[in-house]
């Protein structure tokens, strides 16, 4: 049966997480479609989520306006998993620490928007991630640190201390750019982490 894996499309890397979505599948021998999200009433018919970065304060009111963000988190409330990354984790945190993003509130941590500096300071770094046999290629471009992560909620790499990958329930969020680096080793552990 093949999947729909959706990748909200109001900002951000779409195509790139498309192919990387693409990858895994393939890699497990599953058929996917990739569909892209700029408005609500597909969202239920999705399989896999992915929110990629972008800037996190239009994405939150594009998400809001357009109705897509109770969607999301129903997708969450059926244990249908979700990808989020960069911008998309400070959209799916309990608390972004930043009163012009309203937060989906699906994965239980505080974040700092651009807390690895601006544009200039983004960087590329070899992530030791839970699940992962070899490090990942994580790309960091005016990326959120995590500050504080709720009990529940799984720790899968950090840098310098502190975490920029984690799991609550179905939700994998990070604080980098899997999709640019060819490597779909996260896609996978977010969204066939579960099939041997």
């Amino acid at each position: 049966m093949s999947l729909t894996a959706g990748v909200v499309a109001v900002q951000g890397d779409v195509s790139e997480h498309g192919a990387a979505v693409e990858r895994a599948a393939d890699a497990h021998g599953r058929d996917v479609d990739v569909v892209e999200i700029r408005q609500s009433g597909t969202v239920p018919d999705c399989d896999l989520l992915v929110l990629p970065g972008g800037e996190s304060t239009t994405i939150s009111r594009l998400l809001h306006s357009e109705g897509i963000a109770p969607e999301i988190t129903d997708h969450v409330g059926d244990g249908k998993p979700v990808l989020a990354t960069c911008a998309g984790l400070i959209v799916t945190a309990t608390d972004a620490a930043d009163e012009r993003v309203e937060p989906l509130g699906l994965v239980d941590v505080t974040v700092e928007r651009n807390a690895f500096g601006r544009q200039k300071d983004s960087f590329e770094a070899p992530l030791d991630v839970a699940g992962l046999d070899d490090p990942f290629p994580a790309v960091f471009i005016r990326a959120p640190l995590i500050d504080a992560v709720g009990d529940a909620v799984e720790v899968l790499a950090a840098w310098d201390g502190r975490p920029v990958a984690v799991r609550d329930g179905p939700v994998v969020g990070l604080s980098f750019h899997p999709e640019l680096t060819g490597d779909s080793r996260l896609h996978d552990l977010a969204f066939f982490g579960d099939e041997t």
